[in-house]
C-alpha cells in the first residue's frame, strides 16, 4: 500500500479543493525522528488561503481528520504528524518482503534498455593496484542496481592496451628483461622494466625517441613488436582475471583501445563531412564554444590520434551495437572536463546516444595520504591488499567462532567484502584514505558489521526451528520493532534513488541503518518467546535477513549465514 497516498487522501478529505492531490502528496515529509510520526504535512502553504497562522490551521485540520485508520494524528506547531497503524503496517510490509524474497524492491523502470558501462580499464603489463579498485567496484555495483531497476547492463572492461607506453615497455624489455623472468612473474617484472625506463629516460632522453619508433613499428604490424605486445596482453589478462574472480566481478566484453584502432577513420570522416574539424596550429580540433568548453584536439599536427579519437570510435561502436538507453563511463573525477568535451563532440556529430552519455566520476583513493602511481613505483597491489584482508578476517573469525566449519570460505567473503564495502559506503565523489584495519572491524560502519547482523538474523532463525511463517499473522505492535519495520519499507525507494543517482553509497548507508535498527531491536526484545507474536517477530527477523543480504548483493558483497 502507498501510505503517502493514504495520508494524502485523509488530508484532502478535510480540504475544499484548496490543494490538489499532487500538491499534498509532494508536500508530505518524513519527520526527523519516529517520535514525531511517520509522515508529516506542513500547513504553511494554507496560510494565505485560510488567512490564519499555520499552527492554528494544523490544529483545526487534526480535529476534522478521521483517525480510525491511524494509531494517532496530532498537530505539532505547523505540522500534522501521522502515526501509522503499527499492526497493519508491519503485517503488510513483512508479508511483502517474505513473499517477494530477493526480488523485493525490484522494478521495471529500465524496460530492458541496454546500458554499456565503461569500467575498471587497467593498463596491460601493469598490475592492478588499489587505484583500480574504485572504478571496478563502483561500476559493478551500478550494474547490479541497473538490473534491479529493469535495465540490461553491459560491463565493458575497456583495457588500456595501446599507445606509446607499449613502445617504452618493449624497449625496456629488450634492454633489461628476459623471457624466463617474465614467465616466472610476468606483471611484477614487466612493471619493474617500465619503472626503470622512466628512471633512465631522465638521464637519457633519447630513450623516448626509441620508444616512439618502436611503437610506430607496432602500429605498422612489425612481427617482433606485435608478438611481444600480444604476449604482454595475454599474461596481463590472466593475472587480472585472478583478481576479478577474487572480487566476484565479471565482464561482458574486454574491448580495449586496440580493438578500436582500425575504427577511428569513420568518426574522423563524420567530423569532416559535418564541417566540424578545423585546423589549429597544424592540428585538427572541434570548436566547442557553444558549450563553454575549449576546443577538443582530435588529431595532432603529425596526424597522430589521441584518446578522444578512440573514444569517438568506441561511442559509435556501442551506439550501433547496443542502441543504449544510457552510456556510462565510470572514470575518476580528474577526467570530468575531458568527458564534457567528448559528450559535446558526440552531440555535434549527432550520435543518437550522446544525450544519455554520463560520466560517473569518483574521488581518489590514497594510502596514508599519498596518491598511487605506477610510473614512480609507488604501487600498492590490490591482490596483496585482498589477501591481507582475508588473513585478518580469518584471525577475527577464529577468535569469535573457532568451531565455524567453513572458516576459509567465510574469511574470503568477509575480507573481500570489507574492502568493497569500505569503498562503496563513501559517496563516490569523495576521496578515500585507505586503512585496512578500519575496514575489517566487526563493529562500526563496516561491511563485516552488516554481514554479522545478517548472520545473527540467520542464527535466530536456525534456533527457532521449522516454523511456517507463510500464512502467519505478522501484525507486530512492539514499538521497539518499529524503526526496523519502517526501514524495511524504505528499501524499494532507496533502490530507485541509488540507481537514478548512480550512487552505491545510498545502498551501503541504508544497509548500515537497517543493521543498526535490527541490532537495537535484538538488544531490547526477546524474540524466541512462545506467545502470539512469535511468528510476527520471526517474520521480522527473516525479512531483515532477506533485505540485508540483497543490499550487500547490490554492492557485490557476500552475506555468510554464519560468522
Amino acid at each position: 500500500m502507498d501510505y503517502k497516498a493514504q495520508v494524502t487522501n485523509s488530508i484532502l478529505s478535510v480540504l475544499n479543493d484548496e490543494l490538489s492531490s499532487a500538491e499534498v502528496y509532494e508536500k508530505l515529509e518524513k519527520p526527523k525522528t519516529l517520535a514525531m510520526g511517520d509522515l508529516a504535512f506542513p500547513a504553511f502553504s494554507l496560510a494565505k488561503v485560510f488567512h490564519k497562522a499555520p499552527n492554528a490551521i494544523a490544529q483545526e485540520l487534526v480535529e476534522k481528520i478521521d483517525q480510525s485508520s491511524y494509531e494517532k494524528v496530532e498537530a505539532k506547531g505547523a505540522y500534522l504528524n501521522f502515526f501509522l497503524d503499527k499492526g497493519n503496517f508491519s503485517n503488510e510490509i513483512l508479508n511483502e518482503v517474505l513473499e517477494e524474497g530477493a526480488a523485493y524492491g525490484q522494478n521495471d523502470s529500465g524496460k530492458g534498455g541496454n546500458v554499456p558501462i565503461d569500467m575498471s580499464s587497467p593498463n596491460i603489463a601493469k598490475p592492478i593496484s588499489m587505484g583500480h579498485l574504485r572504478s571496478t567496484v563502483i561500476g559493478n555495483s551500478i550494474a547490479k542496481l541497473l538490473v534491479k531497476n529493469g535495465y540490461h547492463p553491459i560491463k565493458d572492461n575497456h583495457l588500456g592496451d595501446w599507445g606509446t607506453q607499449f613502445g617504452k615497455l618493449i624497449v625496456a624489455y629488450k634492454k633489461w628483461g628476459n623471457e624466463e623472468d617474465v614467465k616466472k612473474d610476468p606483471i611484477n617484472n614487466l612493471v619493474k622494466y617500465y619503472v626503470k625506463f622512466h628512471k633512465e629516460d631522465k638521464e637519457h632522453p633519447e630513450l623516448d625517441d626509441e620508444a616512439r619508433e618502436t611503437f610506430k613499428k607496432l602500429e605498422d604490424g612489425n612481427e617482433e613488436e606485435v608478438f611481444l605486445w600480444k604476449w604482454f596482453r595475454k599474461v596481463s589478462l590472466e593475472s587480472f582475471n585472478k583478481i576479478y574472480e577474487k572480487l566476484g566481478v565479471t565482464f561482458d566484453t574486454y574491448n580495449g583501445e586496440a580493438f578500436y584502432n582500425d575504427k577511428m577513420d569513420e568518426g574522423i570522416q563524420i567530423l569532416k563531412d559535418k564541417g566540424l574539424l578545423v585546423e589549429s596550429q597544424g592540428a585538427q580540433v572541434v570548436k566547442l564554444d557553444k558549450y563553454d568548453l575549449n576546443p577538443a584536439l582530435i588529431l595532432k599536427s603529425d596526424g597522430a590520434t589521441l584518446y578522444i579519437t578512440r573514444d569517438i570510435a568506441t561511442a559509435i561502436y556501442r551506439d550501433r551495437t547496443y542502441k543504449p538507453a544510457m552510456n556510462l563511463y565510470v572514470v575518476g573525477a580528474e577526467q570530468t572536463y575531458y568527458f564534457q568535451q567528448l559528450k559535446a563532440v558526440l552531440l555535434e556529430m549527432g550520435l543518437p546516444s550522446a544525450e544519455n552519455l554520463h560520466h560517473i566520476p569518483f574521488g581518489l583513493i590514497t594510502v596514508n595520504g599519498k596518491k598511487l602511481s605506477t610510473r614512480s613505483g609507488r604501487i600498492i597491489l590490490l591482490d596483496e591488499v585482498l589477501d591481507d584482508a582475508i588473513s585478518l578476517a580469518k584471525k577475527q573469525i577464529e577468535a569469535k567462532n573457532p568451531d565455524l566449519p567453513n572458516k576459509d570460505e567465510v574469511a574470503k567473503e568477509v575480507g573481500v567484502g570489507a574492502i568493497i564495502f569500505g569503498d562503496l559506503k563513501n559517496e563516490r565523489t569523495n576521496n578515500i584514505d585507505f586503512v585496512l584495519e578500519d575496514q575489517l572491524r566487526f563493529e562500526g560502519e563496516t561491511g563485516p558489521y552488516v554481514q554479522y547482523s545478517h548472520a545473527r538474523a540467520e542464527s535466530i532463525l536456525r534456533k527457532a526451528g521449522d516454523i511456517d511463517l507463510h500464512g502467519a499473522n505478522k501484525q507486530l505492535d512492539d514499538p521497539a520493532a518499529w524503526e526496523t519495520v519502517t526501514a524495511l519499507k524504505d528499501f524499494p525507494d532507496v533502490v530507485k534513488s541509488a540507481c537514478k543517482d548512480f550512487e552505491p553509497s545510498e545502498i551501503a548507508k541504508y544497509s548500515l541503518r537497517l543493521a543498526k535498527a535490527f541490532n537495537k531491536y535484538y538488544a531490547h526484545s526477546k524474540i524466541l518467546v512462545e506467545d502470539d507474536q512469535l511468528a510476527a517477530r520471526l517474520s521480522l527477523v527473516k525479512a531483515v535477513s532477506i533485505v540485508l543480504k540483497e543490499s550487500l548483493s547490490l554492492l557485490g558483497v557476500k552475506a555468510p549465514d554464519a560468522m
